[in-house]
């Protein structure tokens, strides 16, 4: 089973939205998308990602189920873990 860790979310979310939000470095797990100037576009563009590179199925509504980067890493994580 493939692991997805805060390091995915980093690589994923600067490859679908380059480097316009905030520093992505540092302990960014608790801090809001939003926050970290990422709006929900890129977020549904990284789940778009993660539906490609992983090959499990990722719904729009996933984006409202991962504000943060750490919710991120939880929800995909079970969706490897139920595949």
């Amino acid at each position: 089973m493939a692991q997805f860790t805060l390091d995915d979310v980093r690589r994923l979310i600067r490859a679908c939205a380059g480097e316009s939000g905030a520093e992505l470095d540092g302990d960014i797990a608790q801090i809001t998308f939003e926050e970290l100037g990422y709006d929900s576009l890129a977020v549904l563009e990284m789940a778009a990602k993660v539906q490609q590179e992983y090959g499990i199925p990722m719904p729009d509504e996933a984006v409202e189920q991962m504000r943060t980067p750490q919710e991120a890493v939880d929800y995909i994580s079970g969706r490897l873990a139920t595949a």
